[in-house]
C-alpha cells in the first residue's frame, strides 16, 4: 500500500512538470521562474532516487518494484529540462534586455 501512495504522489507531482516545461518553452522568458526553487526539487530527486537504491528491501524486490524508481527517473528529467529552458530563457532575457537599451 505505501508503494501505491508513494507512486500517487510522484505521479501527482510529475503531472504538472511536462506542462511547466511547455510554459517555459513557449514563454521564452525567464521572469517569474525561481532558480533556487529548480535546483531544490531537482536534488530532491536525486535524493529520492539514491533513497531508492540504499534501501535493501527496495532493492529485494526491485524486479516487482521498478516501477515506483521509473517515476522519480522520469520527474528528474522534467525538472532537469526546465532548468535547461531557464538558461536559455535568462539568455533570451539577457538579449532582449541589450536590444532595448
Amino acid at each position: 500500500m505505501s508503494e501505491l501512495l508513494e507512486i500517487t504522489m510522484i505521479v501527482s507531482f510529475g503531472a504538472s512538470w511536462p506542462l511547466n516545461v511547455m510554459k517555459s518553452w513557449r514563454a521564452r522568458t525567464a521572469k517569474g521562474k525561481s532558480l533556487a526553487f529548480l535546483c531544490l526539487i531537482f536534488f530532491g530527486y536525486i535524493a529520492g532516487i539514491a533513497s531508492k537504491f540504499t534501501n535493501a528491501a527496495y532493492m529485494a524486490s526491485f524486479s516487482s518494484k521498478w516501477y515506483v524508481l521509473f517515476f522519480y527517473i522520469l520527474n528528474l528529467i522534467m525538472v532537469g529540462l526546465d532548468l535547461i529552458l531557464y538558461f536559455r530563457n535568462k539568455a533570451i532575457d539577457r538579449a532582449n534586455e541589450r536590444q532595448t537599451q
